[in-house]
């Protein structure tokens, strides 16, 4: 069943870390998957210090944000084999004014997402925000302070990718299958977009064809956009892969948190494989169905039809699923994922 077979063969770029117990100050060269794994355990240790986080890929370094010129926390970051940077807004700050956002700015086409590059929250309205609903954004923007946010327009317009991995189809929509996995009780299924299977409970291989799949768990709108689909065959073969065109297949060996700077991929029934940069972890879209919270942002390109497809990273890491964004695989854009971690976690299920 190819449908079960499901994210160019990349070439494996794992990427080693360096350095020594004995020189502990210099920076560690590390993958995106290694900072993110240092920053579960460095971020706790920071309290009001700490800034946030991103993972500098073309350095293969960790860089840790952090409030004011503290020796002491400077020197813990370092001795970590991360990179100390001095910032004016706390990770907490920022994650406060997001909250304010959320009650004082949740109009449909916006979305924001803390930016730790540059040490605040990135705002982006669509272009169906104009008016008193730009006004009304541009104001909660600028009663949060200097320094604190950013906002910017987008071209496009946010909505889930509906429509039109592999293909799906369901309730005379098209959408993509994401990542195959294994339920509780042992059962194949696959994980999708939340808003895929809000319009059908049963999906196909083929328009019109017959069902091969039945949805049992669904959050969209809220916390989140993902689905999970058991295979109505149990004995359907489920490799953990993702077909990434030409015939070829990507093995994907886990489901792994996203880092900012992380290199990452996409495969869509629509637009194919694409590449881009995890922008903004936490992400909340206004979509015009209602408010998803806890989202990737990237700058990876995605068009109707890619929605529930695989976000991955080249040494075989699932990340996300597409849910929506703006733009197209001609003018760019953003586009927002479901961390695969949580969706895991919420419906129970393990990848392979």
């Amino acid at each position: 069943m190819g449908i079960a077979a499901a994210a160019v063969l990349l070439p494996n770029a794992n990427a080693s870390q360096s350095g020594s117990e004995d020189d502990r100050t210099a920076p560690r060269k590390m993958s995106a998957a290694s900072a993110a794994d240092l920053l579960q355990q460095l971020g706790k240790q920071l309290g009001d210090s700490y800034g946030g986080a991103y993972y500098d890929a073309s350095k293969q370094q960790l860089v840790v944000n952090v409030v004011g010129d503290d020796n002491e926390v400077n020197g813990e970051v370092e001795r970590a084999g991360a990179v100390a940077r001095s910032v004016q807004n706390s990770f907490s700050t920022l994650k406060s004014a997001t909250r304010e956002l959320s009650s004082e700015a949740a109009v449909p086409g916006t979305a924001w997402a803390i930016d730790p590059r540059n040490n605040r929250i990135l705002v982006t309205a669509d272009r169906t925000v104009t008016g008193d609903r730009w006004n009304t954004v541009e104001s909660a923007v600028e009663s949060l302070g200097d320094g604190v946010a950013r906002i910017q327009k987008s071209k496009g317009e946010f909505k889930p990718l509906l429509e039109g991995g592999d293909a799906i189809f369901g309730g005379g929509s098209r959408c993509s299958l994401g990542f195959n996995v294994t339920t509780q009780d042992g059962q194949p299924g696959f994980l999708t977009a939340g808003h895929c299977t809000a319009a059908s409970d049963q999906w196909s291989e083929q328009q019109g064809g017959q069902p091969i799949g039945t949805a049992q768990e669904s959050v969209f709108p809220g916390e989140g956009d993902f689905a999970l689909v058991t295979y109505d065959d149990p004995n359907t073969d489920a490799p953990s892969a993702v077909d990434v065109g030409n015939g070829q297949l990507l093995e994907i060996r886990q489901a792994a948190d996203g880092a900012v700077g992380q290199e990452v991929f996409r495969m869509g029934s629509t637009t194919g494989l694409n590449g881009g940069q995890v922008t903004g972890l936490n992400a909340t879209v206004n979509y015009p169905e209602g408010t998803v919270s806890g989202l990737i942002q990237t700058n990876v390109c995605a068009e109707p039809g890619d929605s529930g497809g695989a976000l991955f990273t080249r040494d075989g890491n699932a990340i996300g699923l597409t849910s929506g964004g703006s733009g197209d695989c001609t003018s760019g854009g953003e586009t927002f994922f479901q961390p695969v971690t949580t969706a895991l976690e919420a419906v129970g299920a393990q990848i392979g």
